[in-house]
């Protein structure tokens, strides 16, 4: 039987998650919210149901139903907003007299438009129990792209609770509780995953090959200068088409061999063009000495290209060297300036920095100073597993948020668990993408069983 897709489309379930369907879905869901009790068909009973089934795909899927009923309190907590300086200038006799009293503020009858009563949201607390849990709680200070991320971060033991290693993902914060999460599993977690090379290669077909062949003869008649900046485009251009997957799991990735075919296929292309311009276009004999010293450079070069533990970049950068290095003029003497003017020349470029004005200079010098300070503190780094320097992911932001019961340094990669979540006036601290109307059904459901 074929596993149903964890963030599908066609049937979209919300997940926590940071994955871009996930987040698609979320905003198809706040365009249009579920269809539950429209009709005169659904019983009571139906429509709990349904919003239970929808609020446990978001809050904490991967728990056990059996546990979190165990798990679930109806007691629902909740605080007052009291003005301090109201309560400093009363001792609240006034409140205690109660109604009929004739201190009670009369409405304003005259007034054109009645403003809308403001509820606190107490049926947005129906999962706040699920907040305790260690998983959920690192997920929400954003140590981990997805709950189930964070569970196995749990697991694996990169987690602590107040200095301890917490290898239980279902342990239940208590106010004043801090946890620590390991600063190379956040990075892994919260930064752009790493490119394959070798992604895109099962998905070429017999029609893309013969494209290739036509790309390759066009790629012939280009420069030898050009060949080496078309490697870096083609590279950019396949780190653009890469897919971007959700981490969920944190083992370290596989090493991926590098595919060398499109390095020495320039490499060919660069030695064929150097070839039909011996045969055909008649240089000269400066011309042909460099030409024919290219062709034996590139010999051991490619080569060296077919071997299994060949780098794409080492490569490159020898290619691009030996065709910056060719010199193609004729007549060295006719082409060449004379003596005066190349002096000047050359005493014009020993200093690049004699035409800048002092501002300018010191603009410059604080924008080196700034980029590297940024290359100290975010190098590149090949061994490790995310992208290198480091960039946050993507489809990132929309999930940027904490929830005012935890206290969060993102510098040591460590959080407090305040307090338990409250309702306030308006609003309430446990993060969820469905309406109150949802939340009370399935609230009911879990209600009736107490």
């Amino acid at each position: 039987m074929k596993p149903r897709r964890y963030h599908g489309l066609k049937r979209p379930k919300l997940r926590q998650s940071w994955n871009k369907y996930n987040l698609y879905n979320i905003a198809r869901m706040a365009l249009r919210s579920p269809r539950i009790g429209t009709s005169d068909y659904e019983t009571f009973f139906q429509q709990k149901w349904k919003a239970k089934g929808l609020l446990r795909n978001y809050h904490g899927e991967h728990v056990v139903e059996r546990k979190w009923v165990r798990m679930f309190d109806r007691r629902l907590l909740g605080v007052a907003d009291m003005d301090i300086n109201y309560m400093a200038a009363h001792d609240g006799a006034e409140l205690a007299a109660g109604r009929g009293s004739g201190k009670d503020t009369p409405p304003n009858w005259n007034e054109e438009e009645v403003g809308k009563q403001v509820m606190t949201p107490y049926m947005q607390m129906t999962f706040a129990p699920m907040e305790r849990r260690l998983d959920i709680a690192v997920f929400r200070a954003m140590f981990a792209s997805s709950a189930r991320q964070a569970r196995q971060f749990c697991v694996h033991g990169a987690v602590k609770v107040n200095g301890k290693v917490m290898p239980y993902p279902a342990y239940r914060l208590n106010p004043g509780d801090m946890f620590q999460v390991d600063p190379e599993r956040v990075l892994y977690a919260t930064g752009a995953p790493k490119l394959d090379p070798n992604k895109q290669k099962g998905k070429k077909s017999s029609a893309g090959k013969s494209e290739e062949d036509a790309e390759a003869e066009e790629g012939a008649e280009a420069e030898a200068e050009e060949g080496a900046a078309a490697s870096e485009e083609t590279s950019e251009v396949k780190e653009a088409e890469t897919a971007e997957q959700d981490p969920d799991t944190t083992d370290t990735p596989e090493t991926v061999q590098a595919d060398m075919r499109p390095t020495r296929k320039q490499i060919q292309e660069l030695a064929e063009r150097a070839k039909t311009i011996l045969l055909e276009d008649e240089p000269g004999v400066s011309m042909k000495r460099e030409l024919r010293k290219f062709l034996k450079e590139t010999k051991p070069l490619l080569s060296r290209a077919g071997r299994a533990g060949a780098s794409p970049s080492a490569i490159a950068e020898e290619l691009a060297s030996l065709v910056s290095g060719l010199n193609l003029s004729d007549s060295p003497s006719s082409s060449s300036p004379p003596a005066s003017d190349a002096v000047t020349k050359t005493e014009q470029s020993a200093d690049p920095l004699s035409d800048l004005s002092k501002q300018e200079l010191e603009q410059l010098g604080r924008r080196m100073a700034e980029y590297l300070q940024q290359e100290q503190e975010n190098p590149y780094d090949p061994s490790k597993p995310y992208r290198t320097p480091w960039r946050p992911r993507n489809y990132m932001s929309p999930f940027a948020f904490i929830p005012k019961y935890l206290e969060v340094n993102h510098n040591v990669c460590a959080a407090v668990y305040l307090r338990h979540p409250v309702a306030r006036l308006g609003s309430a601290e446990v993060p969820t993408p469905f309406p109150v109307r949802i939340n009370q059904l399935a609230f009911n459901w879990y209600l009736r069983r107490r």
